[in-house]
């Protein structure tokens, strides 16, 4: 049996070796179909696109990305095709909660917000939006806006708070604007610009706009003219339209801006390569026995004794958005070879 991975997935390679005959491993982009032609499992993330052109006449029969994200599987080919497929729901979910509120303490720090009498509004609450929740409470914000229409739609409860909240609502009354959807550009909720020219005119506190969710959420001309015109605060921007080619112009404008790393911790990065060997285990009916761990901290890591400190010391997003300004061409590159941290001590 052939296995082709991703050679940007972590603590994963041992244990293939261990379940398959053969594994070849290659750069996410450079994946093609002769590759896969006698493969049997594909291990992949975003940067892999998962469709006919990839898979038709090839022996693969369990796609598993190691991503919350599944909009780089054409999920109607694979299931035409009768290929199994399965993501990582969660998996960087906790991650991305240390991204946002890491910028919160970068942005308190520069004076721009308080957190007591801050009104936060998160738009998509499934697992990421629900640990952003959860995180924004701890963090002390003093009224979170919960928006999920399909959740609301299937009667699910908010993570915290009483109720959910419409996006006009949300739009017009919040301080703080956090995005974790998915995109979609089909179906009931679709979410491709759900952010656009329209909805900067509803935002009537000119908020900081957090976008930690998928690029093509926001419309990014609207976004421009919205910041130039003043109608919005400050911007932190970890997903891009048509990444690895972002906006030049719009990426020196934003407050922070980093190369899609938000989930990019050491421990989201262990829950994925742990939950994507569970999926290729039930696959081939075989006890899962692996155990992924993240790496230790340096041994001569002394923790800070201040929340925020120790906060910015295991992580400061600010650090990420330096090195993209500083060389934005290399996106790919960054994150890449992105030194994966740590969200504990």
């Amino acid at each position: 049996m052939k296995i082709v991975v991703d050679d940007k997935i972590p603590f994963i390679q041992d244990a293939l070796h261990e379940l398959a005959d053969e594994v070849v491993v290659k750069g996410g982009r450079e994946i093609n179909a002769e590759d896969v032609k006698d493969a049997t499992i594909l291990v992949v993330r975003t940067r892999t696109r998962c469709n006919r052109a990839l898979l038709e006449g090839s022996a693969v029969q369990l796609i598993v990305t190691a991503t919350i994200g599944y909009d780089h599987l054409d999920t109607t080919y694979l299931r035409q095709a009768g290929i199994e497929w399965h993501n990582c729901p969660g998996c960087n979910a906790t991650s991305v909660a240390q991204y946002v509120n890491n910028c919160l303490i970068r942005l308190k720090r520069a004076g721009k917000l308080t957190y007591e009498n801050v009104t936060m509004g998160i738009i998509g609450v499934g697992h990421v939006g629900s640990a952003v929740a959860v995180a924004m409470k701890r963090m002390g914000i003093g009224r979170l806006l919960l928006n999920d229409p399909p959740r609301e739609a299937a009667g699910e409860q908010p993570p915290v708070g009483n109720a959910w909240t419409d996006l006009t609502t949300l739009l017009a009354e919040a301080d703080v604007i956090s995005l974790h959807t998915p995109l979609t550009t089909d179906g009931p909720y679709p979410t491709h610009h759900l952010i656009h020219a329209e909805s900067f005119g509803m935002m009537k506190k000119h908020p900081v706009l957090i976008n930690a969710g998928r690029g093509g959420i926001i419309d990014e001309e609207a976004l421009m003219q919205a910041m130039e015109t003043g109608l919005i605060g400050e911007v932190i921007l970890d997903t891009w339209e048509h990444e690895p080619q972002i906006s030049l112009p719009l990426l020196y404008k934003v407050y922070i801006g980093t190369p899609h790393i938000a989930g990019y911790s050491a421990d989201g990065k262990a829950n994925a390569t742990r939950m994507t060997l569970a999926a290729i285990c039930r696959f081939l009916n075989r006890p899962m026995t692996f155990d992924i761990q993240p790496p230790a901290l340096p041994r001569d890591f002394i923790p800070a004794t201040a929340p925020e400190e120790l906060a910015l010391q295991l992580y400061d997003p600010m650090n990420d958005s330096q090195h993209l300004k500083a060389a934005p061409n290399s996106f790919e590159q960054l994150r890449g070879n992105y030194p994966l941290r740590r969200e504990h001590v």
